[in-house]
């Protein structure tokens, strides 16, 4: 086995909700309340189908190969020849995906840092990663839940601090047009849920497996209930200017003013934006590195970390030439394209181990429980 690290239960969790939530955190309110409107709240809910679609998947083909990811399985249900191919398109996906990430990241701390150019923003980053990367599982594991607590607890702390300035009627009437805008606004929403694929890359290396499906559950719900939350923050405060809004939460931060002394503290969104991201893209790098050496069949994925550094560099500039068009890639295609990876994908290579178990039980009614 190329990576030899074991994680808990518990910890997967936890990376799992940061992949998650790390880069929908700030845009989350502005991207839903186009179409749902004071209904925002509610689409996290509807679009949960799909994070818990995706971890009922993967959970079930980690039946059928427990000690595989959605790299491996791959040879076994579709033959070696397809799952190379698919196993090559599955790193483009990574590699595209981070590259976005750390666009993102980039277009950000440049509201912060106008002078500095976006190339020096990306590097240090990626380099910053690869060595969790390089670290292995195990690193990854116990930076997560280091920097869990920064993640968590500056969005609560944010949270009762806006309690005077909240007014809870601003979401009233609750679908009053119905249901469907607040249905429209999760159809993007599904693109972010749709991140619970990396389970797949985790489920081999836990050290307690027979509590991956609760942890994985878990972790679907809470990522719905911090968006609901998020948004409800974000809805409470601003009203129906969220849909102007970029970073709508970072502006719901510069409401907070407690004893004229503690105001304006947008640090506290910049702590959950840049540890989400610090751990998002260190994981989908690590799963790149990782499926690049199984792909290649080689035992140590350690070579693959700086190439592939220097690979999410250019794909960092290569997936828009603006952050305007960075933002029209992901609210139209870009929802049909993540929708395929993360979905459709895991779906099809689960139907296909289906069939295959049928025919295994029927030619041999021995192996039947």
């Amino acid at each position: 086995m190329i990576e030899k690290g074991k994680i808990s239960a518990l910890q997967m969790g936890m990376i799992l909700y940061i992949i998650v939530l790390a880069t929908s955190i700030l845009s989350l309110p502005a991207v839903a309340g186009k179409d749902a409107k004071q209904d925002l709240w509610l689409s996290p809910i509807w679009a949960s189908i799909i994070g818990f679609l995706v971890v009922f998947i993967l959970l079930k083909l980690n039946t059928y190969y427990p000690k595989q990811n959605i790299v491996q399985y791959s040879e076994h249900l579709i033959g070696k020849l397809a799952s190379k191919i698919l196993g090559y398109i599955f790193l483009f996906f990574h590699l595209f995906l981070n590259g976005i990430v750390l666009r993102e990241y980039a277009e950000f701390i440049a509201n912060f840092l106008p002078k500095t150019p976006l190339l020096v923003v990306i590097v240090s980053l990626v380099l910053v990663c690869a060595s969790v990367a390089y670290g292995g599982l195990e690193l990854l594991a116990r930076v997560t839940q280091t920097f869990f607590p920064l993640f968590i607890f500056p969005l609560l702390i944010m949270g009762i601090l806006l309690l005077p300035d909240m007014k809870v009627q601003n979401i009233l009437p609750i679908m009053g047009n119905g249901i469907l805008p607040s249905l429209q606004g999760a159809i993007p929403i599904q693109s972010w849920l749709g991140d619970f694929i990396y389970i797949s890359f985790f489920l081999p290396f836990l050290k307690n497996p027979e509590k991956g499906r609760k942890w994985g559950l878990i972790s679907v719900v809470t990522v719905v209930l911090t968006m609901v939350f998020t948004n409800l923050i974000t809805i409470f405060i601003m009203d129906d200017t969220i849909k102007e809004q970029i970073y709508p939460v970072m502006n719901v931060a510069r409401y907070i003013s407690l004893f004229q002394f503690f105001e304006h503290l947008e640090s506290i969104v910049m702590a959950i934006w840049v540890t989400g991201i610090f751990i998002k893209i260190s994981a989908i790098y690590y799963v790149l590195v990782l499926g690049a050496a199984q792909c290649l069949d080689v035992k140590d994925y350690k070579p693959f970390v700086l190439p592939f550094g220097f690979l999410q560099i250019i794909f960092g500039f290569w997936v828009a030439t603006s952050y305007q068009q960075l933002v029209s890639f992901l609210s139209k295609s870009g929802i049909f394209y993540f929708f395929s990876f993360e979905v459709v994908l895991p779906l099809f290579l689960l139907l296909i181990a289906f069939i295959k178990n049928i025919k295994i039980k029927r030619t041999n009614p021995a192996n039947i429980q």
